[in-house]
């Protein structure tokens, strides 16, 4: 089964996000900044990675350049509360593959990530 990395520094988002992507049955790894975002993604090579963009030491924003400056292509999708039009295309500009505002709604989310991983049945 297709492992997802869950970086976000808030718990409670990254519980929220964990419980509607264990339904399609994903391995979840989860992270609390960028830094260790990126270690994560060194070591276990997920195969989709959900990421916030304000974070402590980290951001989305350093996150993504560091994956596109490594070039590591692993489909990230953005989940933010960041509503401008300018975060949203940054994160583009940067590789994101979708741009999800917080808090994700369940059926959004799990068909992000199936799309994504081409696991929708």
């Amino acid at each position: 089964m297709a492992l997802v990395l869950i970086i976000d520094d808030a718990a409670f988002s990254r519980r929220m996000i964990r419980k509607f992507l264990q339904v399609d049955g994903y391995e979840i790894l989860e992270a609390t900044n960028g830094r260790e975002g990126l270690e994560m993604v060194y070591k276990h090579k997920p195969n989709c990675v959900l990421v916030d963009l304000l974070m402590p030491e980290m951001n989305g924003f350093e996150f993504l350049k560091s994956l596109q400056e490594k070039d590591l292509k692993i489909p990230t999708i953005i989940i933010s509360a960041d509503i401008q039009e300018g975060a949203r295309n940054q994160s583009y500009q940067l590789g994101a593959v979708n741009f999800i505002n917080k808090p994700p709604k369940e059926q959004e989310l799990r068909e992000a990530v199936q799309q994504v991983l081409n696991t929708k049945e």
